[in-house]
């Protein structure tokens, strides 16, 4: 017998590092701890609705995984600088929303390395450490700079981006974890090759604008997977209003099903019933 466990407009999951990371999905109002349900039959159904998740409004279409169109031109979050922060153009006084700037722009950011699917460098906000981590599937991650704007979090990145990976590779992280790396080691070593280039952006906006951090301790995630798939092959709610199967696991905001994988991020605002069988 199908049981409906909710039904609303998703979105991201909610994480809690532990051991394993807790998953809970967002469906309107409802919250449902995902964990609990690993080895069992789930389903995901799409009505065909979509609410942007800023505004509410009814939408034929999703831009920048869960926007509305008025709201994607809008927003200062959906701007491109928030891909390329080093193209922060907030100096200029041509932010879309100044004041939202002032909150999550011109405030503390952390970059940092991280092993989801190998060394990369990445950035977030103070306050997003470590959710954003776990949003990206990392099972090591480390802070090695504080910064006092995202835009100068986007030039450090920038720096040592020329020297290794800023992406994930999404499929290879969902086949399972990847070596361990000495994160501290290869913080010494980027930081010996980037020297330069970090000193000239010291010289530009100043020590404290900048800050090295040395030695941070590393933290390590795991994830609530049973198995990882050995092909990757993603559901689209676009195409097929139906995803589902036994979940295997949840890593990153990709729920893992024997059936295929889902990212539950891409699809913010739709209306999902979650069903157990």
């Amino acid at each position: 017998m199908t049981e409906l466990l909710a039904t609303g407009p998703v979105r991201k999951m909610k994480t809690l590092l532990a051991d394993p990371v807790q998953y809970t999905m967002l469906l309107g109002d409802h919250e449902i701890a995902l964990n609990q349900y690993l080895g069992q039959e789930l389903g995901l159904e799409f009505s065909g609705a979509i609410n942007c998740i800023h505004c509410g409004r009814k939408t034929a279409k999703s831009f920048n995984q869960g926007y509305c169109y008025p709201c994607f031109r809008r927003l200062a979050q959906c701007d491109s600088c928030i891909v390329s922060p080093e193209k922060c153009h907030y100096a200029a006084g041509t932010c879309r929303e100044p004041e939202w700037g002032e909150q999550h722009c011109m405030i503390d950011h952390i970059v940092y390395l991280a092993n989801t699917s190998g060394l990369k460098v990445g950035i977030t906000r103070g306050s997003q450490v470590p959710t954003r981590w776990m949003d990206q599937g990392a099972t090591q991650a480390q802070p090695i700079f504080r910064v006092d704007t995202r835009l100068h979090s986007g030039l450090v990145e920038t720096v040592f981006k020329n020297h290794i990976a800023d992406k994930t590779n999404w499929q290879a992280m969902l086949k399972g974890d990847a070596g361990l790396c000495d994160l501290e080691q290869a913080r010494v070593s980027l930081l010996a090759e980037c020297a330069g280039e970090i000193s000239d952006l010291q010289d530009q906006f100043g020590l404290q604008a900048i800050t090295v951090l040395d030695g941070q301790q590393q933290t390590l995630i795991n994830y609530p997977v049973l198995e990882y798939p050995a092909r990757v092959t993603s559901f689209n709610l676009d195409k097929t209003p139906h995803a589902g199967g036994t979940l295997l696991g949840i890593k990153g905001q990709y729920l893992i099903f024997d059936a295929g994988v889902i990212n539950m991020r891409k699809y913010g605002g739709y209306e999902l019933s979650l069903t157990r069988d």
